[in-house]
Parts: C-alpha cells; structure tokens; sequence
C-alpha cells in the first residue's frame, strides 16, 4: 500500500540491478519517489527501468562501479543533470565474498570486498553529499549489515568492510547534520539476495542455522529492508541521524 513517504524525491540507488537494491527501486518508486538506478549490469537495469515505467513511475539508469570514484561522480551527475537535483540516496551497492577462516582468506577477496563495500560507500557519499550541498541538503542511507554490528563466523573481510560502513555513516552524519543531509545506515539480518543464494547453495545447512539464530525464525525479504530505507530517507524522522537500524528479525538484540 503506497503512502507516499518519498513524493517528489529523486532518489539514487545503487546495486539495483538485483536483491535490495532492485526492491528499494520498486518500493522507493511505489513510494513517489523518481528513482535512478545504478549498477554494472544494464540489462537488468534497462528492464528494471521499463517495469517501473509501464507502472507509471519516472525512472532512469546510468552504469555504474561504485568501486570507481568517476563512475560515483557520473552516476550523481547524471541524475542531477536529468531531473535538477538529488534528494535522497541509498548507497547499497555490495558484495559477500567466500566463507572462509581469516588465516586462510586470499588478500584478493579482502581487496576486492574492501574496493566494493568500503570504497564505493565512500566514493558515493563524497559525489551524494556534494550535490546534496548545492541543493541545500538530502538524506542517504548506507547498507551495512548485522555484520557491521556483531561477528560471524568466517566472514572477516566482509565484517570489516561492514563495521567500516558504519564509521562512514556515523562521520558523515557528524560532519553534515547542521548543512542539512541526514545520514542513517540500515543493517539487515539474513536478507533473500544474489549473495545469499550463494552462500546457502555452496554452504549446506547455513540458511537453517542463521534462522535459528534470528528470533523471527526466518530469512527477510528484500523489500522489508528496502521499506525502512525508504522510511529513512523521508521526512517522517527529521531528528534522525548517524542512526544504525536493525533490520534483522530481533538477532543482534540477543
């Protein structure tokens, strides 16, 4: 059911050619929101991009590698170019990497996890709060993880590319509350995606023993997380920043 929680907000979303970021482009459009998406994948993006049309939202897609401090610059550039500004911005872009012990982890899947979930969270906070700057303010929320709040077994890179999100989001929240941009992080528990899929089907047993661990009892949809990003960035939580929400079926509340 709309409520029209983001009406008249351009939205930038990146990693929305799937999982999250692709329900957070159908909530955020259901919500008011034009919404901009941003991936690698284009062909995803494109008839992602047509769904929402033919639904009567306004939407748009740019190409993008958060990884890539231009491909931030652009993707933020050519939303402002095509509709006057960027109001609101869900930094979710994100990979999971391999399960794996510490002692055993290749210094490749560190890099890459850390070029991705870190450095992309930064490359688009920087060209976000820019535009968001000439426009007199904004609200971003990050996509960390129960992983950025507690430890899981044999995911280090991936737990310290998470807790590095949520540094970023508390220091950008400081460092711009009084120019108006409000930063706030959602931090989903065991979320239906790419990158669980791929966890489940390489490590058996795994889904059953992160319901366990979660009170609720089951994994989350993507368009629950993708419906408290859209309540964070809206106007109905003004005095909201530098926050970390759990979404995460009361797991880290354990």
């Amino acid at each position: 059911m709309r409520s029209d929680l983001l009406i008249g907000k351009v939205a930038l979303i990146t990693g929305a050619s799937s999982g999250i970021g692709a329900a957070a482009a159908r909530v955020f459009a259901a919500e008011g929101a034009t919404v901009v998406l941003a991936a690698r994948r284009e062909e995803r993006l494109a008839a992602l991009v047509d769904e929402l049309r033919d639904q009567g939202a306004e939407a748009a897609h740019v190409v993008c590698d958060v990884s890539v401090a231009a491909d931030a610059v652009r993707a933020v550039g050519f939303a402002v170019e095509r509709y006057g500004r960027l109001d609101a911005a869900f930094n979710n872009a994100g990979i999971g990497g391999d399960r794996t012990a510490m002692h055993l982890m290749s210094d490749d899947v560190y890099e890459s996890i850390m070029d991705t979930n870190v450095r992309g969270v930064w490359n688009c906070l920087r060209a976000e709060i820019g535009a968001m700057l000439e426009n007199g303010g904004g609200t971003i929320v990050n996509n960390s993880s129960v992983a950025g709040l507690v430890a899981i077994p044999a995911a280090a890179p991936y737990i310290a590319s998470k807790h590095a999100v949520v540094g970023l989001t508390r220091a950008a929240a400081d460092e711009y509350a009084k120019q108006g941009i409000r930063v706030n992080a959602v931090a989903p528990g065991t979320t239906r995606s790419e990158i669980t899929a791929d966890w489940f089907g390489r490590n058996p047993g795994l889904e059953d023993l992160a319901n366990s661990l979660t009170p609720q009892g089951r994994t989350a949809q993507p368009e629950e997380i993708a419906a408290a990003a859209a309540w964070l960035l809206s106007d109905r939580c003004p005095f909201l920043t530098g926050t970390v929400l759990p979404v995460d079926g009361g797991l880290v509340n354990q």
